[in-house]
């Protein structure tokens, strides 16, 4: 088993929205309607809103692959990226997405691991997150992972509003 991990740049705008659509639709389509996902999908993931994400110097998107073949994504914030005020010292992941196939495979921990380099290069002092309340998978991997959950807010599906748990870790700077 081979494990890439890339950054994405603007030329891979296309596949990043392909990615993004259906790892997003494949996880939640069958807990919402398909008004709300069209909805979602359409706003969060067109051209615009992605070339504005990956323009945007405190962001950014890597994407995994498994055996040459594109997995997944990581999608990290920081400073004023961050989707909540969460103050300088704090670190986000935005999206950890896998394609359904390549689930179970081990590949969320290699993208979390990804993101607290990423952090620790920077000097953060957290890594927070939010993941849907309904989302118990995901749930339970932060959990292993370290995470505890340190709040909720709202996120919007469409017209519906969602409670997204807040799961935060301190990161722990080894000398």
């Amino acid at each position: 088993m081979t494990v890439k991990i890339i950054k994405c740049n603007r030329e891979d705008l296309q596949i990043l929205q392909e990615i993004s659509i259906e790892t997003f639709n494949d996880t939640f389509k069958d807990q919402n309607s398909p008004e709300n996902m069209k909805a979602y999908l359409e706003r969060a993931f067109n051209p615009k809103q992605l070339e504005e994400e990956l323009s945007n110097i405190s962001s950014e998107i890597f994407f995994i692959y498994f055996n040459e073949e594109l997995a997944g994504y990581l999608k990290v914030n920081m400073n004023d990226a961050q989707s909540e005020k969460m103050g300088d010292e704090s670190f986000e992941i935005e999206r950890i997405y896998i394609k359904n196939k390549f689930q179970k495979h081990g590949l969320g921990k290699y993208l979390l691991n990804k993101a607290m380099e990423i952090a620790m290069e920077h000097n953060k002092k957290k890594i927070w997150l939010g993941v849907w309340e309904k989302n118990k998978n995901a749930i339970a991997f932060y959990k292993k992972m370290g995470f505890v959950q340190t709040g909720a807010h709202s996120f919007y599906m469409g017209d519906e509003e969602q409670i997204d748990f807040i799961m935060t870790k301190t990161i722990n700077f080894r000398l």
